[in-house]
Order: C-alpha cells, then structure tokens, then sequence
C-alpha cells in the first residue's frame, strides 16, 4: 500500500523527468560533477483545512517540501528546464529558498544552485461504518429506585459534605452532618436486580469509588489510607 508522502514524491520526480527531460531519481543530494538532478524530500508542513460538515469527514492535508538539486555544472541546464516548466505551469508550487548553508552542512554536500518544491498531498479519513445489528432489537424500560447510605471514615466517624455522584449518569448529592445520603433516580434492571451500583465519593480532596449492594444496608465505609 502506498502512502501519501510516497505518492506525492513519486508524482514530483515523474513530473521532473518530463521537465528536465532526464529521469530524476529520488534520494539525498550527491556530490558527482557528471550526475544528473535529485529530488529528496525534506519536510511536511501543514496546509488549510477544509471545514467539515454532516457525516462527512474531509481528507486531512499537508504539503510535502521537496529538494531538487544537481550535481556540479552539467545539472545546470536540467535545473533550468525544471525552474521554467514550474514557473510556466504553476505547479508544482516553486520556492526559492535553497540557499542555507546549514541545510547544505546538515546534507554533507557542498552548496549549489537548488529548488524547493510544494507538493499537496492529503490522507483520506473515511467515516467509521456501524457494525451491523445481528440481532432483534429489545426495547426495556428500567425502573427507577432511590439508594439511602451513610459514608464513613475512619473509627466510623460520619463524613459530612461528601459528593456522591452515580458513575456515569448525572445523578448527585451531597451527605449531610451525620454522613447520610439520598440518591434518587437510579436505574433498576429488573433481569439483573442485584447488581452493584457504582457511586463515585469526592471530598477532602480526594476521590473513592465503590460499589453499593442496592439489596444491601446501604452502608459505604471510606477508610482513609495509612
């Protein structure tokens, strides 16, 4: 599978060698005074995205930043075919700003005359397709139920003001002076009648979550840690 910087460096040198009219290889400058031009890839900046709307989603673009040089005299005239043909046709987007000693350092070549080229490129981001439903639909409703507790720490001392929230719904509350609570609205599966009600407790700075026996005495016990 070929990706999008692949494809849009394959385009580019296809396109050099029908401006240069010399096939242009892709790799790092080199230093040889009888060879020919070069494209190489030198980074990937970002590009404007399109604004998305409904159940679609637009392809993610960037641009591809590509280095055409040659090695010594005889590349000369092939650069000058490339920059005409760019500068001609408007595209690929042409940059000159080749010239950084830096660059030239950081490739291990001496300085010479080069090109910049702006290559679109895009990644595409298809919308995540549903799994099929494979079974009958089953509509249910719940009944609702109110859990009364007490939340306590340590030597059973009642803990006031604590938040006590349902885990994952908006349910909450807060406990009173002798550490009790009142949670109405909390959903009852009649298929399930026992299972556990996970409460969520925050206070003091720190946060505990528990599971309640909703067929139990209602009591949660907090210990602090040691």
């Amino acid at each position: 599978m070929t990706g999008a910087i692949e494809t849009a460096v394959a385009d580019v040198a296809s396109w050099l060698a029908g401006a240069a009219g010399e096939p242009v290889p892709v790799g790092p400058p080199r230093d040889d005074p009888d060879g020919g031009l070069t494209v190489w890839p030198l980074e990937l900046r970002p590009a404007r995205q399109t604004a998305t709307g409904g159940a679609t989603r637009e392809p993610y673009r960037f641009v591809v930043r590509l280095l055409v040089s040659g090695g010594g005299p005889a590349a000369l005239p092939a650069l000058d075919r490339v920059l005409a043909a760019a500068t001609t046709a408007g595209r690929p987007e042409l940059v000159l700003a080749a010239g950084d000693p830096a660059l030239w350092r950081a490739l291990g070549v001496a300085p010479r005359p080069a090109l910049l080229l702006d290559a679109p490129a895009r990644v595409e981001r298809p919308v995540p397709v549903a799994p099929p439903v494979r079974q009958p639909l089953r509509l249910r409703q719940l009944g609702m139920r109110t859990l009364h507790g007490r939340v306590v720490g340590p030597q059973d001392q009642p803990l006031a003001a604590v938040r006590v929230e349902l885990v994952g719904a908006a349910q909450a509350t807060e406990t009173d002076a002798a550490g009790r609570f009142r949670l109405a609205g909390v959903p009852h599966d009649p298929d399930a009648p026992d299972a556990p009600v996970r409460i969520r407790l925050t206070g003091a700075g720190r946060v505990h979550t528990v599971e309640l026996d909703p067929e139990g005495d209602g009591l949660i016990v907090v210990r602090a840690p040691d």
